[in-house]
């Protein structure tokens, strides 16, 4: 008998997981959504919110050229790169007007940079001078971004 109450916990403790994981992962998936409904979502954004969008979907479309590179599909990659710096212009020029997440913005497009620094050296020849011109045009933004918040500059 004390087996068969074991046993009957354990499956109802295993089912119980399973639905919380259930529950997380669809939780997930619905705070994260999709790139267009992220899109959309700037679009009706107050000011100081769009920054921190506009930079989850550049992370987003540089993760998926990403795997479009490792699959091989270079050319729907360039496209996906082309929103990577499109939306952190627009996080970068968000964050300057409202003076809110400029901090968060060129922390994540340091990370993006380099992100793109490691999948230059995964590519073909001829995709690394894209990446390149990607990484040189996200290094302007970040020099905006670090301009904009020490407008001083770095005392010596």
């Amino acid at each position: 008998m004390g087996f068969r109450i074991k046993h009957s916990r354990c499956r109802w403790m295993a089912a119980l997981v399973a639905i919380w994981a259930l529950v997380a992962s669809f939780a997930q998936g619905a705070v994260r959504g999709s790139v267009e409904d992220l899109k959309e979502r700037v679009a009706n954004a107050s000011i100081p919110e769009r920054p921190a969008l506009c930079i989850q979907i550049s992370e987003r479309q540089l993760d998926e050229a990403d795997r479009l590179y490792v699959a091989g599909d270079s050319e729907k990659a360039q496209a996906s790169l082309v929103d990577v710096t499109a939306f952190a212009e627009l996080a970068r020029d968000y964050a300057i007007q409202s003076h809110k997440h400029e901090k968060q913005s060129e922390i994540a497009i340091r990370k993006m940079t380099r992100k793109l620094e490691n999948l230059k050296h995964a590519v073909g020849h001829d995709d690394q001078q894209r990446i390149q011109e990607v990484i040189d045009h996200l290094q302007r933004i970040r020099d905006d971004l670090l301009a904009a918040m020490f407008p001083n500059g770095v005392k010596k």
